[in-house]
Parts: C-alpha cells; sequence; structure tokens
C-alpha cells in the first residue's frame, strides 16, 4: 500500500530537526511521497532545499495569504527562480483567508492572482488556502486561467466542494474528517475517488486521536481510515485512488 501526504510543512524546527525519524516513520505507515508546502519566501526556499535532499519529498512555493502584504516588489522573480528547482511541483500555499484577516482583503486577492499567472506561465498546478472565503476563491477562479488547481485542507459543505469539482478543482482531505465536529463528512461521503486526494497539514491538525498533539506525516494512515469508513470502502481503495489522484496532479 502506497499513500502521499500532499501538504505537509517540513521546515518548522519540531520535525525538521528530526527529520529522518518523521520520514522513517512515514515510511513505516505507507507514506512514500510528501508534499512539502512553502508559505513565504523563505519557507519556500527551505521547501525546496529539504525536498532536494531528499528523494521522496518534493516541494511548493509560494506566499500563504497571511502573509501577502509582507511580500517585496520581486517576489514573483524570487518564486520563479526557485520553480527552476526540478522538485518544485506546484506553487502555493496561495488563497485567501477571511477567519484571520492578517492580511488585507485585497491584497490577499491580489497577490493570489499574481501566482495563479505565474503558476500558468510555468505550466503548474496551484495549492490554495481557503478559510470563510468560498465566494472570493470561487470567483478568483472562475475569471482567472490555472492548469490544475487543490483546494487544500477543505471544510466548506458538500454544494461548494460540488462547485470546485465543476471546474476540475480537487479537493484535499485532513485531519479535521476525523473531528466529532467535523463539517465535510458528507463531502467525504459523497464525492467521487477520482476528486480528493489526502494530507496532514502538519505539523498543525493532528487527527484524532492524536488531537492537540503534533501532526506528521505518518498520520495520512489515520485519515486514509477514516474516510474509508465514512465512504464504506476498503482502506486499500482510498490509498490506491488518492494517491493515483496526487501522482497525476503533481506529476511525480
Amino acid at each position: 500500500m502506497l499513500l502521499i501526504d500532499t501538504h505537509a510543512h517540513l521546515y518548522y524546527d519540531d520535525m525538521y530537526n528530526n527529520l529522518e525519524e518523521v520520514l522513517s516513520d512515514a515510511k513505516l505507515n505507507h507514506v512514500k511521497k510528501i508534499i512539502c508546502i512553502g508559505t513565504d519566501l523563505d519557507t519556500s526556499l527551505k521547501s525546496v532545499k529539504i525536498a532536494e535532499k531528499n528523494e521522496n519529498v518534493f516541494a511548493t512555493v509560494g506566499i500563504h495569504p497571511h502573509d501577502s502584504k509582507d511580500v517585496p516588489n520581486d517576489y514573483l522573480m524570487q518564486l520563479e527562480k526557485l520553480s527552476s528547482s526540478k522538485k518544485v511541483v506546484a506553487v502555493g500555499e496561495i488563497g485567501i483567508d477571511n477567519f484571520r484577516n492578517h492580511s488585507p482583503i485585497d491584497v490577499q486577492k491580489k497577490v493570489m492572482v499574481e501566482q495563479m499567472e505565474l503558476a500558468y506561465k510555468l505550466n503548474l498546478p496551484i495549492v490554495f488556502h481557503n478559510r470563510d472565503a468560498d465566494n472570493e476563491i470561487f470567483d478568483i477562479l472562475s475569471n482567472h486561467p490555472f492548469h490544475k488547481a487543490l483546494s487544500h485542507c477543505f471544510s466548506s459543505d458538500l454544494d461548494f466542494a460540488k462547485k470546485l469539482i465543476s471546474q476540475r478543482i480537487k479537493i484535499s482531505f485532513s485531519g479535521n474528517v476525523t473531528f466529532k465536529n467535523a463539517t465535510n463528512t458528507e463531502t467525504v461521503e459523497s464525492i467521487s475517488l477520482e476528486d480528493f486526494m489526502l494530507e496532514t497539514d502538519c505539523p498543525f491538525l493532528a487527527p484524532h486521536p492524536y488531537r492537540g498533539s503534533k501532526n506528521e506525516p505518518k498520520y495520512v494512515l489515520t485519515i486514509a481510515e477514516k474516510v474509508a469508513e465514512i465512504r464504506g470502502e476498503t482502506l486499500e481503495k482510498i490509498a490506491l485512488s488518492s494517491t493515483k489522484n496526487a501522482k497525476e496532479f503533481f506529476n511525480i
């Protein structure tokens, strides 16, 4: 069985300082490939360096909506330079966040669109963050071209999932599917096997029963087990389809 963690932040000290063990534990739990996600210029560079040193780790480069207000004038040039690495497989984590509002919404939108344009130019997929911003996200995605797009840590309702899927956008489920108050159970249950992938978003959002502790790529297995339970399908079937989708999406 093979699983892929499509969204991990391996550069945080509590994981980076024990990276060999983290990757080994992941492999022991069938997680054979990991996408390390950049959220600003510094972590994008770190993601690339980690990926270049580890055969089964790949990187994305991008500016998270929280950090949109702090981008330098040449940030797109810097992201494009980082994208020249063969281990870079997408632009992200881009997007809109209306929950915390660390950056003004107009700045978030501008930076998201600019990065979508860069990804389109470079023929790369985008990985996007959506927190309480369904309308803004869908408006941007409907009016700007992209090659492929992935909605990371999906937590919206089934209707919005269907809207995204109608635009050829994939969905990624994280540890939040295991929570008692999960808002995306109907989506997990209802959408096609061809339309979703799995992620941890580590070190955040550890799945139940590990909630409150450090999350790691190895817990993709726990998430896959929960998705299989909700859908009434075998773990092997969920692993096979989600891995196939991730391989095709990221070209890995």
